[in-house]
């Protein structure tokens, strides 16, 4: 789509119900990856089945973390639109059965369905977005997408635990109905009108079919736990590593490779790429892992170990928002987020090296420093990749983008996950804390943490400051 076109044919009102549309979209999808967790317990029981509450959320990450380089490739081929609704009701479809689902294996097959159906929808909302707005105007809009992270981050749990407890485990699944209905008529109706106007792609089937098994091998191992089953890890590693090399050399001979050589060559958007991944993969580790910290280092009661992440969180989307803001009024628009990047990097190593003299305010003032060094970097990130890629090709690079993002946060969960629970549970943590080693292992979490933000820092200082495209306003 024409960019200046999508601008002349809608205002600031129809703008802001778009968001509106895009961010319940997104809701869905962020929403459903923290409201599972803490209704988990229940599930198990209700089955009779705790031995694969595990698949309930690998499922999910498996396939929704696969899929989403296809829906940016289909998007770019039949239109935002109408692959932006297919993934809703899709993801609709996979949650009536998941309501349903009579026992486990049913459950889990369901959630793989939800998987393919949200795998594309922050991607997709995304592309969308930088269809009907300059990328110099583009970071003010990210903070929406932040706010809607926080927001899921924040209400899933807290909305799991209570249809758990007061209701019944299927109403996390039923109360996608209402707001995907939402999010599916208003995205129908505010963007049917806006004109589509894009290049004709072929779809390289060979190439997405091994990039999706290359990726979900990936995730399976990372979701194993090496200690206890290494053999199973080091070979779904080595086959994910055989599909990923042919994955390489299909997209060298292919025709049109499934993800273009344009966006896989463009120095930008891979260095804009990893800086997120690394970035926001070592924000997402964290929030998995701090509550084991919380709880069995500082003591604190399961709700108020969810409360004690409430100001990282809302760091992350005011530095989102500043950052956004301040871009789209000034040229050199990565010296911010450097610096709030750099800072971060000396917070988390600061956390590593004074852990244990810390009390709880002052840990938070340190985690609202990374949030906010992090959030910094999200919008420039998002941006410079699609301002670096010509039009035809943006949904494409959105969507490596967010897969990059995604196996970003599987690989950096993993590796802090196995700081934490060297054995492999929770029960683990309780050990580590007996034996008076839990404050050790959290300190090698936050210099791990600090490393990743460090690497976050290296390529976005790497990443050329290209002019973004759009008059100042």
């Amino acid at each position: 789509m024409d960019t200046r076109v999508a601008q002349a044919a809608i205002g600031r009102a129809e703008m802001r119900h778009i968001m509106v549309g895009l961010g319940l979209a997104m809701l869905l999808s962020a929403l459903d990856q923290t409201i599972v967790v803490t209704a988990l317990p229940t599930i198990g029981a209700d089955f009779h089945d705790f031995g694969r509450l595990s698949w309930i959320v690998t499922a999910y990450l498996v396939a929704a973390t696969a899929v989403t380089p296809l829906y940016g490739k289909l998007a770019d081929i039949h239109g935002r639109r109408v692959v932006l609704l297919a993934g809703i009701a899709i993801f609709l479809i996979g949650s009536v059965a998941c309501a349903l689902a009579p026992g486990m294996i049913a459950l889990t097959a369901a959630r793989a369905v939800q998987g393919a159906g949200g795998g594309g929808l922050i991607s997709l909302s995304q592309t969308i977005i930088a269809d009907l707005v300059t990328p110099r105007e583009r970071g003010r809009y990210q903070t929406y997408f932040a706010a809607v992270f926080t927001t899921s981050s924040i209400a899933g749990p807290v909305l799991g635990g209570v249809f758990a407890e007061y209701a019944s485990w299927p109403w996390i699944f039923w109360i996608n109905l209402p707001l995907g209905a939402a999010a599916f008529v208003i995205v129908n109706r505010r963007l049917a009108a806006l004109p589509w106007r894009g290049r004709p792609h072929r779809l390289d089937a060979l190439g997405a079919l091994l990039l999706v098994a290359a990726a979900a091998l990936f995730v399976l191992a990372l979701g194993q736990d090496a200690a206890r089953h290494l053999a199973t890890t080091a070979a779904l590693l080595a086959a994910s590593s055989v599909f990923w090399a042919l994955f390489a050399w299909r997209a060298k001979t292919a025709e049109e490779p499934f993800i273009p050589l344009s966006v896989l060559a463009n120095r930008v958007a891979r260095h804009a790429t990893l800086t997120g991944a690394f970035g926001l993969g070592s924000y997402i580790g964290l929030s998995v892992v701090l509550p084991v910290y919380f709880e069995s280092g500082l003591g604190l009661a399961p709700d108020r170990s969810g409360l004690a992440l409430i100001p990282m969180m809302i760091a992350t989307v005011i530095g989102a928002t500043l950052s956004g803001q301040v871009m789209a009024h000034v040229t050199h628009y990565k010296r911010a987020p450097l610096a709030a990047l750099a800072c971060a990097v000396a917070a988390a190593m600061f956390l590593g090296w004074r852990l244990a003299d810390l009390s709880l305010f002052e840990m938070n003032a340190l985690l609202t420093v990374v949030g906010l060094g992090v959030g910094a970097m999200l919008p420039i990130s998002t941006v410079c990749v699609q301002n670096a890629v010509h039009g035809h090709d943006l949904g494409a690079a959105t969507a490596v983008m967010q897969f990059s993002r995604q196996l970003g946060g599987a690989l950096i969960v993993a590796l802090l996950g196995a700081l934490v629970f060297s054995g492999g549970s929770a029960e683990a943590a309780e050990r580590l804390r007996a034996a008076g080693d839990l404050v050790t292992a959290f300190r090698l979490v936050f210099c791990a943490a600090a490393g990743c933000i460090a690497l976050s820092f290296f390529f976005l200082a790497r990443m050329e400051e290209k002019p973004l495209r759009g008059a100042h306003h």
